[in-house]
Parts: C-alpha cells; structure tokens; sequence
C-alpha cells in the first residue's frame, strides 16, 4: 500500500520578529516528535490577538499576524505527516 503524502506547503516569509533561536519547541508524544511555537513566540502571537481584539492593526502588525498564522498551519501539516508516518510503519 502506498502512503498518500499531501504537498508540503511552502511559506513565502517568516514574521520579522521570528527569533532566529528559540522559535519553535519538540516535545515527544507517545514517542513522535511534535513541533509547537516557542512560549516566546505565542506569547507573541496572543499579544497581537489582544491589541486585534481592541483596535485594529496597522498594516504591518496584521502582515506579522497573518505570517504566524502560516507558521502554524505549517506546524500543523508537519506534526500531522510525522503522525501519519509513524503510524504506518
């Protein structure tokens, strides 16, 4: 049986304030690596939601929001083949 691989998104930039170090954690879950947002980076991400929530954003903090956003949907289809993969082996 052959294991169907959706194509790996591609993102076109990353946020300017991404950390070069220490963006992105791995913890292991029932043995799979899963990769999540530093506590830095979503707290971050949680600080441009509350400002969103109360006025709008400039330009600039909606394009950094909105590349986040591509980080995590990104981190999402990663964790989800690492899953997929391991359970077919």
């Amino acid at each position: 049986m052959m294991l169907q691989v959706d194509p790996f998104p591609k993102l076109q930039q990353l946020p300017v304030t991404l950390p070069e170090d220490g963006a992105i954690n791995m913890a292991l879950e029932n043995g799979v690596p899963i990769f999540r947002a530093s506590a830095m980076v979503q707290a971050r991400i949680q600080q441009l939601l509350s400002r969103q929530q109360t006025r709008p954003l400039t330009a600039v903090k909606e394009e950094e929001l909105d590349r986040y956003e591509e980080i995590d949907d990104y981190l999402s289809h990663l964790n989800r083949l690492v899953r997929n993969l391991v359970e077919t082996q």
